[in-house]
Formats: structure tokens, C-alpha cells, sequence
């Protein structure tokens, strides 16, 4: 059954409806973040039950899954199997189940939920095919062996005979092509879901949050879950597939009572058990397949786009390297929009080489057919046995299926059982709050204020996880409106550090840290951040267009050319955009990224080798990635680490010519504050103030003037680098 693309794409439209509805179960408006506590004490939104002993939350039965016996605080690791114990049975049964199952096939039911009910109906219907078939075979042989012994053989019955059973089988055929092409549906709207729920989750959470190793640990068992939606690879199964537990039991029950309703008397037992016997040794059979296998279906230019597209996404949103500049410029919504369409072209282009061929031929699986039909000759050998040749066949392929369905049945439940752990991992991170998030209760909205912003900082420290050693120490600064500042100091100072607790990007450990005279913890990141812009000294280089490079610093204007072409002027990058050999649309090279391939690219798309920049060209890029947003009125704080780094002195002097034009108005009044770190004394001299940063902390602040007078640090890193 062939659906065309018009049905999928409004399949994955009415997805998006679901997504809200999903949203609101996981995602609670209040509580405490999972990275804030030790992760036995993890607090996480859900209902509490004071009678129920054990495990409160999804996240605590998820942990206790991986607790090493006899070792309190050491773990599994991720993706490892879980013991087949009754404490871990406890757990899925007692806790998984009824917190996160029941609520996440809920869900997914009603993504589909016609097409859902219909694929368990028919599984559970199909289930009993192979029982039904064996009796059906029986009979006819019966038949043959009483048409032999009485002396009326005839060819025109046994053909008869065989066309009812061939009829049989392609309708049986055809309900299963019906039933795969159902079940295809079902689970790429499924996936689909999955893989968005998992992206979006990713694009939201910060830094602060990704640190902790047990969040790492939650989210690559999440990722294992979603990846199980797609066949996942060994020992994955998706939950739509815990549907074959019930089939293969199903399966298991017809066949049993069919041999013991036709079990009868000594001669049928010994029958029994000779089959019983049979079925222990090996079984070989000759398979006859008349089906044509579809050709793989190539890509088209489109699709091939599409795919490289999709990958491109993924990638962004799983991207530590990247995560810094995904938040400040609020990238979150682009990569989900992106991946969104990207994801349903890709699927889409999938769809036909999934489905099974649904010709006349391919419906006709002889093999056990085959098998029963050998039997006949045996016919003129029981002509004196009480025990009927359909009776043998029919023993002897029931209990070889019972014997395959309950090896299947064994390796399918372990399966189940590790995928019931997966999937609370899953129900887990989406439960995950981002650290820097405040409550609701104490959110204010951010106000800007004329002139830029003011930054008070006192007493603040910072600690990077698992290091004993703090990178921020007592740091004490101030920033009025409109003014600028100069950080200086050695390598490993905490100049980098500061910026990125400045720019919300990380949080911090002791003190405050105020941003117009409001604590900044009680604003929204997001909100935040669209204030702001930057250059970080560890910028990312994009894998994708100068064009795309560019209007990252500010996505809703990424489409006008125009906004790119004036951005890239103001960083003095256009002779290098000229010198492309496509311009802004030239694909630039970057490292240790690997182009994903897909079948038919090669075919469909032109052959175009990715231009590699130095690192002067590529921080000028990033210049113009900040500017893109700078010159916007609601930004009013410009923060830049080492921008000029690569670059000579004459262009460094242009650049901060141009970020000091933009901090001001067309009347000369400052708009925006401006904050810089910079190895280069020389120019720090242009900040209204400077901050010389030692082992942490900031030994020295005040005017250039004023530290070279007191003749201290700054003063002699000054003299030695003129």
C-alpha cells in the first residue's frame, strides 16, 4: 500500500498539535532543575504519594536501574543492560509503568488513533495465521490421504484443493501488505514525534545543565530511546514493537490448543511426541521468493538538500562547541523549524523503499507450503497407521512454531524489559528544567533602559564542575550605562570565564550580579540574550553558507541579503566574501565536521568542493555574525572576546572604530555599553574603564590613567607590551 506524500505531510501537520499537548505533561512550569542536586536527591515535577515506598519520581527509578549493587553512588553506564532482577522488576512495574507508560502510549495513540488501534488489531489477528494455516493443510492433506486409500484419486481434486489454499495465502498476503504499510505510518508519525520531542529538548537546555554528568548520562539513554523508533540497532526495540509480545503469545496460545484438541488416544501422543522430537533438531528449508525487490530509491536534488539539511540540524542542537551561540542568539526555534521541514522531506523520500511490494507474486511465501506438500508421498507408508498424515504435519509445524515464537517470545521480553528503562529516561529529560531558568514566581521581565546597560558585580565566584580549584574569585566591577570596559590579563586569568557569566551563559556559585539594577538569575535567558551580542574567543565556524554564517547573529533577518551584505561591511569582510568563488552562497570548510552522503547526491547534485578560511577571515566572519544584531535598537550590550585576535593592527583599530560607532547614536550619544577582553593593552586604553584580572580575580580597576599611576600589574603589562 503506496501513500502518497499529500497524506504524510498532513500526517506531520497534525503532529504538531500533539506536540503542545505533550509539552504541557513534561514540562513543568515550577521546580528544581535535576543539574542543582546530587542525583540521589534529584526533585523532579510529579505527583507525590507519601503511602508508596521506593522510588518517587521517573528519574529515581531510572537511577536506581543503574546503581551498581552494594555501590551506592556508582552507576552503569549509559545504555548498558539492566540486571534481570526483582528489584529491577519492582521498579518498571511498580514505578516506570505507572508514571511514564500508560501516559506515553497514550500519546502516542493519538497521534493516530485509528490507524494505532487497527495496527494492534491486526497484529493480534495475523498472530494467528500460522495455527490457522497448519490446520488448513492438515485438512487437505487428510483429504489427499482419504482420496488415495479409497481408489478415487483424482488430479482435478488435488488441483482444486491447492487453488484454495494458494487463494487462502493471498489473502493472507494481501491483509499483511495492508498491515505493514499500516504500521509504517503509525511509526513514522511516531519517530517523527519522538525525534522532535528529543531535538527540542536539546536546543533548550544551557550549559550549566549539560554539565552534569548524570544529565549526560539521561540524555544518551533518551537519545538510545529515540533512536529505537528507527530500528535503533541491537537490543533496541521501540515501544510500538512491544506489541509482538502480545502477538507472539497469542501466536504461542492458538497453536497449544490446537494439538491438544487434536490429540487423541495412544496413537496421536506417540504422534506428539515424535513431533516434539523433530522439533529439537535442526530445521532447514528452501525458501522460494517470487518477489521483486524494489531498486533503491536514489534522492533528488531536493531530498539529497533536505537530508544533508536534517543533518546539519541534529548536529547544531547536539553540539557542545555550539551551545554558547545557540543561546545567546536564541538559534533554538531556527534548527527546530529547519530540522522540522528538513525531517518530513527526508521521511517522506523514505516512504517508498519502506513499504513491501504488493504484487500477486510477492504474496506467495511457499516455503512451509512447500514443506507440507512433501509429505504426500508418505501417504501410501500410513495407510495402515490410525494416525493421519495431516495429523503428523500438523503436530510437527505447531510445536516447531511454538518452539520459534517462544525463543522469539524470551529475546523480545528482555528486550522489552531494557526498553522500559530507556523509555523512563526519555519521560525524564523531557521533565528536565534548564538550570538558568528561574521560577515563575520570581521571573521579572527584562526593561531597557537608555544609554545601554549597568552591571554591578560583587563578591561573585565560580566554580567549573569537578574542578576543586575556583576560575572565579571575590570579582567585584561596575558598568555604568554607556560605558565601556576593557578586561586584560594573563591566559587562564578567568577573562573568558567572566565573559560567559556576564552573558548568562553560565551561572555562578557565590555573590551577585546585577544588570540594571535587578539580579540577573531572576531573567529569562532567552529573553535576555536578545539584548545582547557577542564575539566569543571560541567562536563556531558553521559548516554551511557565508550567507547562513552570517545571519545566525540575528535568524529572523538571516533571509535579507541586504542585512547580511551591511553586517559583513562593518566587519571589513567584504573583499574576503568577493574573493569566494560563489559569494555569500559559498559553503565554507570547517573542522572536523564530516559531510554526511546519501544515495543518489552524487547523481542529482553538483559536484562543490567547500572553501576553507584562515583564521583572520574567520574571525572577521564571526564580527559580522555579531554585528548582525549590534546596530538593533533593543540591543544595548556589546560584548566582545578577543575579536581581533587574528587580525593586524590596522584592522583591529577599524573594527573597534566601528563597534564604538555603532555603541553610539547619529548624535554622538553612547546607546550601549560596550564590554571587550583583549591581550592588547593598546587598545584597552579605549575603555572608559579597565579591569585587570589575575589567578581569578580582579586585582586592579579603574580608569587606564588611574592603574598606571599606581604603577601595579596593569602598569608593567602595559610597558611590556609597548
Amino acid at each position: 500500500m503506496h501513500l502518497p506524500p499529500s497524506y504524510y505531510f498532513d500526517m506531520c501537520q497534525r503532529l504538531s498539535s500533539h506536540m503542545l499537548v505533550f509539552a504541557d505533561f513534561h514540562f513543568p512550569s515550577r521546580g528544581t532543575p535535576l543539574a542543582r542536586h546530587s542525583p540521589t536527591k534529584e526533585s523532579l515535577s510529579t505527583s507525590r504519594r507519601p503511602a508508596r515506598k521506593g522510588p518517587e519520581t521517573i528519574y529515581d527509578a531510572w537511577l536506581a536501574s543503574r546503581t551498581l549493587p552494594g555501590h551506592k553512588d556508582s552507576y552503569l553506564v549509559a545504555g548498558a543492560q539492566r540486571q534481570l532482577s526483582l528489584a529491577n522488576a519492582r521498579l518498571a512495574f511498580c514505578t516506570i509503568l505507572q508514571e511514564c507508560v500508560f501516559d506515553f502510549f497514550k500519546k502516542l495513540w493519538g497521534l493516530n488513533p485509528v490507524r494505532t488501534t487497527l495496527m494492534m488489531s491486526l497484529n493480534i489477528v495475523r498472530s494467528l495465521f500460522p495455527a490457522f494455516r497448519g490446520y488448513s493443510q492438515a485438512m487437505i492433506i487428510d483429504e489427499l490421504q482419504s482420496l488415495i486409500a479409497s481408489g478415487s484419486f483424482t488430479w482435478s481434486r488435488l488441483v482444486c484443493l491447492i487453488s484454495t489454499e494458494l487463494l487462502r495465502r493471498i489473502v493472507e498476503g494481501l491483509l499483511d501488505s495492508f498491515a505493514f504499510s499500516n504500521e509504517n505510518v503509525v511509526l513514522d508519525s511516531a519517530r517523527f514525534f519522538v525525534e522532535y520531542q528529543q531535538l527540542e529538548q536539546r536546543v533548550r537546555l544551557d550549559v550549566p545543565t549539560l554539565a552534569d554528568p548524570i544529565v549526560r548520562d539521561l540524555l544518551q539513554e533518551s537519545d538510545l530511546f529515540a533512536r529505537s523508533f528507527s530500528g535503533g540497532g541491537f537490543g533496541l526495540l521501540s515501544p510500538l514493537d512491544f506489541v509482538r509480545i502480545l502477538s507472539l503469545t497469542t501466536e504461542i496460545i492458538s497453536h497449544i490448543l490446537l494439538v491438544i484438541s487434536l490429540t487423541r488416544g495412544a496413537t496421536h501422543l506417540g504422534v506428539l511426541l515424535l513431533s516434539v522430537f523433530s522439533a529439537t533438531l535442526p530445521f532447514l528449508a528452501t525458501w522460494f521468493s517470487f518477489a521483486s525487490h524494489q531498486a533503491e530509491h536514489p534522492f533528488n536534488a531536493r531530498e539529497a538538500r533536505a537530508a544533508e539539511r536534517h543533518e546539519r540540524m541534529r548536529n547544531l542542537a547536539y553540539s557542545d562547541v555550539h551551545r554558547p551561540e545557540i543561546a545567546l542568539f536564541g538559534l533554538g526555534d531556527w534548527i527546530l523549524k529547519s530540522w522540522t521541514n528538513a525531517r518530513k522531506i527526508v521521511l517522506s523520500s523514505e516512504q517508498p523503499s519502506t513499504l513491501r511490494d504488493s504484487s500477486l507474486l510477492s504474496q506467495l511465501n511457499l516455503s512451509d507450503f512447500m514443506f507440507a506438500l512433501q509429505n504426500i508421498p508418505l501417504v501410501l507408508l500410513m495407510q495402515s497407521s490410525s494416525a493421519s498424515l495431516g495429523s503428523l504435519t500438523l503436530y510437527r509445524s505447531s510445536i516447531q512454531s511454538v518452539v520459534f515464537a517462544c525463543g522469539n517470545l524470551i529475546r523480545t521480553t528482555k528486550m522489552a524489559f531494557q526498553g522500559i528503562f530507556l523509555m523512563s529516561a526519555f519521560c525524564a529529560s523531557m521533565k528536565l528544567k534548564p538550570r538558568l531558568q528561574p521560577k515563575d514566581e520570581d521571573m521579572v521581565a527584562y526593561n531597557p533602559l537608555p544609554g545601554g546597560v549597568s552591571i554591578e558585580v560583587s563578591g561573585l565566584s565560580y566554580t567549573y564542575p569537578g574542578s576543586s580549584e575556583p576560575a572565579l574569585k571575590n570579582i567585584n566591577l561596575s558598568v555604568a550605562h554607556g560605558e565601556s570596559l576593557a578586561i586584560v590579563g594573563f591566559n587562564g586569568s578567568g577573562k573568558s570565564t567572566l565573559a560567559k557569566v556576564l552573558l548568562r551563559i553560565l551561572d555562578f556559585d557565590r555573590g551577585t550580579l546585577q544588570v540594571n539594577g535587578v539580579d540577573i538569575r531572576r531573567y529569562h535567558p532567552d529573553e535576555y540574550h536578545r539584548h545582547l551580542t557577542a564575539v566569543f574567543q571560541g567562536f563556531s565556524k558553521f559548516n554551511a553558507t557565508v550567507k547562513e554564517n552570517v545571519g545566525l547573529g540575528h535568524v529572523v533577518r538571516m533571509a535579507q541579503r541586504s542585512a547580511v551584505e551591511k553586517a559583513i561591511h562593518l566587519a571589513e569582510a567584504d573583499a574576503i566574501v568577493e574573493s569566494l568563488p560563489h559569494g555569500l552562497r559559498t559553503i565554507l570548510e570547517t573542522p572536523g565536521f564530516e559531510t554526511v552522503s546519501y544515495p543518489g547526491m552524487s547523481n542529482h547534485l553538483p559536484t562543490a568542493q567547500n572553501h576553507g578560511l584562515s583564521g583572520g577571515e574567520w574571525q572577521r566572519i564571526a564580527i559580522a555574525r555579531a554585528f548582525m544584531r549590534a546596530s538593533q535598537p533593543e540591543v544595548d550590550l556589546l560584548l566582545f572576546d578577543e575579536p581581533t585576535s587574528s587580525l593586524d593592527a590596522y584592522a583591529q583599530n577599524q573594527i573597534f572604530d566601528t563597534i564604538d560607532k555603532i555603541s553610539r547614536s547619529p548624535s554622538g550619544a553612547k546607546t550601549k555599553s560596550v564590554i571587550f577582553i583583549t591581550h592588547r593593552l593598546s587598545t584597552a586604553r579605549r575603555a572608559d574603564k579597565v579591569a585587570m584580572m589575575e589567578n581569578g580575580t580582579i586585582s586592579e580597576f579603574g580608569t587606564h590613567q588611574e592603574l598606571i599611576q599606581r604603577n601595579g600589574s596593569y602598569a608593567a603589562l602595559y610597558r611590556a607590551s609597548i
